[in-house]
């Protein structure tokens, strides 16, 4: 701001002044200003939220806001008359530095947008054409294209010659070069049969497996698909591939395209059964994850819950950038600044995705097992539900006095008493039984009678069922000792606890006192075994025995018992007398802490009334008998996808579709959360709330569903106009809207409005809603099959070809390079879907990996596919390709950039991919009679002229023909589609 002192500007004025006068001013500074001149922006060192304020602060922002070319608003319209006159009337007024209100955030920019008003229903213009006009057209998008021409004294131009016209529609439609013989072929046919020839084709390779292998390249891009996660450890994902190939199938499907969307965002929730419905939620999955904070950090400190805010925004962005080009992200610190979505909007957008993580998730392809699992699924949920709602009723039911011990326990346990410090060795572990009370026993055999004081039991710790301490420690036991090892004579019981069940006592030592009696033999007898999970054990992690000295008299003993598990080093029976088991803190601690714990479950005891009590064991049993069904199953398919339930992996805990509170936060800052949010949109069309319309009891998938819908919704203006400037982004190299990802005020208006509402309406409006109706409709018009030929008067006009007054000329992609390589080398295979190739070796797998792509051998077969189905790694992308502007997979790649360096150059002659295939490629055409002329034929899609195969017949003879190929591989014409 010109000649604003850096100062904190605080405006609180209405009891000074008119308050008319005042609130004028305020809206003017609320609705202009305050979205980049903040606490939180401080743009220019300016803040609006805050003191002090003085008179000529005020003057200095009015002198700013004025003159011929005033400096503010930036990026905005200049402040009205009226406006103006507001904030000058307000100063003059001699406002000063009161106490009260401050300026609010409250302005989010209105509808009146292009992008937001309803998709006009455009009526057919190609009839009211005359003469040449007529003549040139071929449907209605030439209708629009010419109107618009003419309005800025422009003309088309000639349709291409058959032979272009063939090779860009083969590289259009396929990514993949036509052969001359199908060049041939279509040129021939086109001069007898015209435009029926000329649709076959287009029907043909609309058809063509190759298709949905080609669009497909162009979503990805705009999913940010990868198969690594990205950040530092830049991890692989195994099971990323099959939501590739999941588009790739639905392109060459034509499903219609609310089907195709829903099933990214909701398919699990719309469409159960369907294996389509999970694979294509590897959507929501597909961008960069950070798994140090994910899985190394996790939700319990701040930076996890930061990465885990920033993931559902990743979700969010994606979501709206893809399939409304709308920039919702904006909207996380405060109001969008130029486009109508609230901070509000923003955050019910997260509780959207508030119960998801990206991890790998279980599908099935027989659509039968897919639904039988899901249902299951289901019931499983709502019995694990049940049992915690009876722990919820218990709970309850033991009001101050269950809160009490609670809080007793709470305040050793924070103090780390019972924090476990395992030992890298466990103890003694019985056989496993199916009966709780089978008796087992294990007993230590001193090498002679020997003074006792006492005997400690300590208990188990493992992790196996989420157990944990006290693992296997039996529920009803004595002790005993005798001098004959067989306990048949002289059996003497020092403590007998088999009357009644027995608390856990975790890992705190359990002390039984001789009295001082002598033995040899001690025994430890279980008459109810503790519970694993559907079966019973007895283990315990040391007996120590302890003498009159306090020693432990074990050491060197033997250990015997009626049977045990010896899976060393984890369990045997040398490991109850090892002196190895886990301790968390001081005995008298623990022993109280197990005390405690004791008294929480003998009262949990009471309040589990008979009729409680009947309702677990029948839901126990129901869920046993799911569970077991669930676990017969067919093994299913993994699928790297949003996920609710899925297997836990470092600090990444399912949810099991319970969704995470999402706050509104102030600033976007988690330490300053705000109200709670419920799922919901911007309202960006009159007539739709920005809170979904949820029944009480719905599913997190719910939302996901309401979000789906939304996102077809037919009044939605902004979905069907951004897939129709997508396409036709793809054909043309430039969309209508030239922002493609942003259709709000910071992006470009079109250049066409009503052919894009024509474009989108048609798609919306077809029964089918038909992507491939689209793409015929587009290759088909005059417009598409113009030449390419510049044209300096008219380039004087517009030198971008904005209005399309002829073809655009473009380089191949960089995987359409590739591939039309391993296609002039006779090597493509045309295997399709499946897990990705590698062009690289993995080195530091288990840290972070290395992608070496200069070890990897051009000739490995199973790097010889499309590049649709190579491996992407984001943190070292494929050298080769990179050169040749492929998409960075950690970003929104609308549009290909589309350079020219020296690197590129280089890269093409030198690259060992291309000197192995230029060699395979002279290999090929080795055996023709002229082999130059064969190879100029199959890289160009033209035969050579006489002076071109003259000087390239030289140069073999020279050079040799491998590197008259590498040349033939290099030429423009190779790389360029006319």
């Amino acid at each position: 701001m010109k000649g604003v002192r850096s100062t904190a500007l605080f405006l609180a004025f209405a009891a000074l002044f008119p308050s008319g006068r005042a609130a004028d001013a305020l809206d003017v500074l609320e609705k202009n200003c305050l979205s980049c001149h903040n606490a939180h922006d401080h743009k220019g060192d300016v803040i609006l939220d805050r003191s002090p304020l003085q008179v000529d602060d005020l003057r200095d922002i009015i002198d700013s806001v004025t003159g011929p070319d005033p400096e503010m608003p930036k990026d905005r319209a200049p402040l009205s008359a009226s406006e103006i006159a507001a904030l000058e009337a307000w100063v003059n007024s001699g406002a000063t530095i009161p106490t009260g209100q401050i300026l609010e955030d409250r302005y989010v920019p209105g509808l009146d947008w292009w992008s937001l008003k309803p998709i006009a229903t455009q009526q057919g213009r190609i009839g009211d054409l005359t003469g040449s006009d007529r003549a040139w057209a071929r449907n209605e998008i030439d209708a629009f294209v010419l109107t618009k021409l003419k309005e800025k004294g422009l003309h088309p131009s000639p349709e291409a010659e058959p032979r272009v016209l063939a090779r860009r529609l083969y590289f259009d439609l396929t990514g993949l070069p036509p052969t001359p013989g199908q060049i041939d072929s279509f040129a021939a046919a086109y001069a007898k049969e015209g435009e029926t020839a000329y649709g076959a084709l287009v029907d043909e390779l609309l058809e063509s497996p190759a298709y949905g292998e080609h669009f497909a390249r162009h979503w990805l891009d705009v999913a940010r698909y990868g198969e690594t996660h990205g950040y530092d450890k830049d991890k692989p994902r195994p099971n990323a591939w099959p939501y590739r190939d999941y588009v790739i199938r639905s392109l060459n499907d034509d499903k219609p395209w609310s089907r195709f969307v829903q099933e990214q965002i909701a398919g699990d929730a719309l469409f159960p059964g369907d294996p389509d419905g999970i694979v294509a939620l590897g959507f929501i999955a597909a961008g960069p994850w950070d798994y140090i904070a994910h899985s190394e950090v996790g939700e319990k400190k701040l930076d996890g819950r930061i990465a885990k805010h920033m993931d559902r925004d990743d979700m969010v962005s994606a979501v709206f950038n893809a399939f409304m080009s709308t920039t919702a992200q904006c909207a996380q610190c405060h109001h969008h600044k130029f486009d109508p979505v609230s901070m509000e909007d923003y955050y019910r957008l997260h509780a959207v995705f508030a119960a998801v993580d990206r991890a790998d998730r279980v599908y099935d392809l027989d659509p039968a097992i897919q639904k039988r699992r899901e249902s299951l699924s289901v019931e499983v949920g709502k019995g694990e539900a049940s049992l915690k709602g009876l722990d919820q009723r218990i709970t309850e039911a033991g009001g101050e006095e269950l809160t009490r011990l609670r809080d007793q326990i709470r305040a050793l346990t924070d103090k780390g008493v019972g924090k476990i410090e395992k030992s890298p060795e466990f103890g003694y572990h019985s056989q496993i039984v199916t009966q709780a009370d089978s008796e087992k026993w294990v007993q230590v055999d001193l090498p002679k009678a020997t003074a006792i004081q006492k005997i400690e039991l300590i208990g188990a710790h493992d992790d196996f069922g989420g157990i944990g301490a006290g693992f296997g420690f039996p529920v009803r036991y004595r002790v005993e000792v005798a001098d004959d090892a067989a306990f048949q004579q002289n059996i003497r019981v020092l403590a007998d606890r088999t009357s009644g069940d027995q608390p856990n006592p975790g890992i705190a030592p359990v002390l039984i006192d001789t009295g001082g009696v002598t033995a040899r033999h001690i025994r430890l007898s279980a008459t109810r075994l503790a519970k694993r999970s559907n079966d019973y054990i007895l283990a315990l992690a040391e007996m120590r025995i302890i003498g009159p000295s306090c020693e432990n008299v074990a050491d060197g003993a033997s250990v015997t018992a009626l049977d045990s598990i010896e899976s060393g080093p984890r369990w045997g029976r040398k490991n109850l007398i090892d002196g190895k088991f886990p301790t968390g803190g001081n005995p008298d601690a623990l022993r109280q802490l197990a005390d405690l714990r004791a008294k929480e479950q003998a009262l949990l005891n009471r309040l589990n009334t008979p009729e409680i009590q009947r309702e677990r064991d029948a839901t126990e049993t129901r869920l046993a008998e799911l569970k077991k069904e669930l676990s017969g199953l067919p093994s299913g398919k993994l699928v790297y996808a949003a996920a609710t339930h899925f297997t836990k992996f470092g600090n990444v805990i399912p949810t099991e579709g319970k969704p995470r509170e999402i706050h509104l936060l102030q600033r976007g800052d988690l330490r300053s959360p705000g109200a709670l949010m419920k799922p919901g949109a911007p309202a960006l069309w009159e007539g739709v709330a920005p809170e979904f319309s949820l029944h009480s009891g719905a599913s997190e998938a719910d939302g996901r569903a309401a979000l789906a819908k939304y996102l077809t919704e037919p009044r939605n203006p902004l979905a069907w106009r951004s897939i129709a400037n997508r396409v036709w982004l793809w054909h043309f190299g430039r969309g209508i809207v030239d922002s493609p990802n942003n259709f709000g005020r910071m992006g470009m208006e079109p250049t066409h409005p009503e052919l894009l509402d024509f474009l989108a309406a048609t798609l919306r409006d077809d029964p089918g809603q038909s992507l491939k109706a689209l793409h015929r409709l587009i290759v088909t018009s005059a417009t598409w099959r113009q030449r390419s030929d510049s044209d300096t008067s008219r380039a004087a006009i517009d030198g971008d070809n904005a209005y399309y007054w002829r073809a655009n000329r473009r380089r191949l992609s960089a995987e359409e390079v590739r591939d039309a390589v391993l296609v002039a080398a006779g090597k493509l295979s045309r295997d399709m879907g499946g897990p990705s190739f590698q062009d690289f070796v993995i080195e530091k797998p288990e840290h972070s990996p290395h992608y070496q792509y200069h070890l990897h051998d051009p000739d490995d077969p199973k790097s010889l596919r499309r590049s649709i189905y190579r491996m992407i790694a984001r943190s070292q992308t494929q050298p080769f390709l990179t050169t040749l502007d492929c998409a960075d997979p950690s970003q929104m790649v609308a549009k290909r950039d589309e350079t020219t360096t020296a690197l590129q150059a280089l890269a093409l002659m030198n690259n060992p991919f291309m000197t192995t295939m230029a060699g395979h490629f002279a290999d090929r055409v080795g055996g023709e009679t002229d082999p130059v002329s064969a190879a100029f034929g199959i890289a160009t899609g033209r035969s050579a002229t006489l002076e071109e195969r003259t000087a390239l017949a030289a140069y073999a003879e020279t050079y040799g023909l491998n590197n008259a190929c590498r040349i033939i591989l290099n030429l423009s014409e190779f790389s360029y589609v006319d």
